[in-house]
């Protein structure tokens, strides 16, 4: 393989393993704050023991999410040094943003909450979980900026001394169409799986509870079932955000990347109106439809909200791309680069594939959580292997669906690192050879694998623990007395 296509294959194996811990870090922290605002509000110890017990998994997880992410920058300087000379002045703004302000402000009040529980008075120490939520969302916003802009390149000019994107309107990046979809697509996500993992973990203490497995109290029962209930509604409320930033996605990406919703159709040929496949078989090469189910016009309308908007093609796509972008190429990265590009489609059928995963999975979530408010409603206790099942798929199928979007998101960009500007191929180290890529890949690989055994392990150990006995948390008056660490 190339070093492209290893850099490639990389890049994906750590962002794709990196992000399932991105979605729970971002809504489980404001789900622990908002079971220990119940507490404040109420005196109820059940909210308490919910808070300390899905505290301590969000811990895990926001741990090991700092861990793998670290990996990600390193990699820009790593294997893909050309495009991050290219991007750095553009890059460096939000991504110093982010570890500057979101960063130090999440982990900053995060220490707080871990170690205040005996040292700060009741309500400013529930002030600390809400602002350290609040920065791992903050931390969200520049991280996608830095990505859409990848997306929609804007705001910015290219100087042709340097070879270089230098920023002209950090307004412009903040205001992207596409971070401003985006964004709140990715959060309302974040939430449909840190919801269902909550309902999900609680669900589990019901069926052992309805099996008569464990020494489980009454009022066990009743806190598992509030937190069933609480995480099904968080993420049913999830899910209507990601339908309604989907559909707005769709029309943005139409707008802006018109050859990524074509490809997400398999949609070879210009269609006015477009009808939204359901299954499209097509040539090995990429090329033509073989074969398809549709329903009529429905593409026209996610495209356009009408039913007789015209949706652009594979085909003639190419052909305008060939005629747009071929002479600046090969000016700006000379024949070798340019003479590449022979065609401006993603893969197909990863393309077409990955965007029918993620809303196959996510409308499985939606009903898995519909199912699991009809079926704990009263005083019911599951008892089926089938809820068992239910279950264990609940938060995967969230979690799954996330990462096919982004895989979906990104490889619909190629071949392009940033659209319409620089090919993935321009943006590899120059000095890097295919085995020192593969040589680290299979390194970071097998330390991920590791740490995935580390991170199942600890999560089923704190969820088969169960909920924690609690006492009344005193703050201490002597200003000498050490801090104690809450778990």
């Amino acid at each position: 393989m190339s070093t492209e296509t290893l850099a490639r294959w990389q890049f994906g194996i750590t962002t794709v393993y990196h992000f399932l811990f991105v979605p729970i870090t971002l809504a489980m922290s404001f789900l622990v704050a908002i079971f220990q605002t119940m507490w404040v509000r109420t005196g109820n110890n059940a909210y308490l023991r919910l808070t300390k017990f899905y505290g301590k998994l969000f811990l895990i997880n926001f741990a090991m999410g700092v861990v793998t992410g670290i990996v990600q920058e390193f990699q820009f300087g790593m294997n893909w040094s050309d495009y991050s000379r290219f991007v750095g002045d553009i890059f460096g703004a939000p991504l110093a943003l982010e570890a500057l302000l979101a960063f130090f402000l999440e982990s900053t009040f995060l220490g707080l909450w871990i170690f205040g529980w005996d040292r700060l008075p009741k309500k400013i120490h529930l002030a600390t979980i809400w602002i350290a939520a609040i920065g791992t969302n903050i931390s969200a916003i520049f991280i996608l900026a830095a990505n859409s802009w990848m997306q929609n390149p804007v705001g910015w000019r290219f100087n042709e001394l340097t070879n270089r994107a230098e920023l002209t309107d950090f307004g412009a990046v903040l205001l992207n169409p596409v971070l401003l979809v985006t964004l709140p697509h990715q959060l309302a996500a974040a939430w449909m799986v840190s919801g269902a993992l909550v309902a999900a973990i609680g669900g589990w203490h019901l069926y052992r509870l309805g099996r008569g497995d464990g020494n489980h109290e009454q009022r066990e029962e009743k806190t598992h079932r509030t937190a069933v209930r609480i995480g099904a509604v968080a993420m049913l409320i999830g899910s209507l955000g990601v339908l309604i930033s989907g559909d707005l996605q769709g029309k943005v990406m139409t707008e802006v990347q018109p050859m990524k919703m074509a490809a997400a159709e398999a949609l070879y040929e210009t269609e006015q109106p477009a009808d939204f496949s359901l299954l499209t078989i097509g040539t090995l090469d990429g090329q033509r439809e073989v074969w398809s189910i549709k329903i009529p016009r429905l593409l026209s309308f996610l495209a356009h909200s009408n039913f007789t908007g015209e949706v652009q093609g594979i085909n003639p796509l190419n052909r305008q791309y060939q005629a747009e972008f071929q002479p600046q190429l090969q000016q700006v990265y000379g024949p070798e680069i340019a003479n590449r590009m022979t065609t401006y489609n993603p893969n197909i059928p990863l393309t077409y594939w990955t965007f029918r995963i993620m809303m196959g999975l996510g409308f499985l979530a939606m009903g898995i959580g519909v199912l699991t408010l009809w079926l704990t409603r009263g005083n019911r206790l599951p008892r089926s292997k089938i809820w068992f099942a239910m279950m264990v798929t609940f938060p995967l199928a969230p979690l799954f669906a996330n990462s096919f979007g982004w895989i979906f998101t990104e490889t619909g960009r190629q071949p392009w690192v940033v659209f319409g500007v620089m090919p993935t191929a321009a943006g590899v180290s120059p000095g890097v050879t295919p085995g020192m890529v593969l040589f680290s890949m299979i390194t970071f690989t097998l330390v991920y694998g590791v740490l995935a055994v580390i991170e199942v392990g600890l999560f089923l150990k704190y969820i088969r623990m169960g909920l924690p006995e609690v006492e009344e948390p005193k703050v201490l008056e002597d200003e000498d007395s050490p801090m104690s660490f809450a778990y």
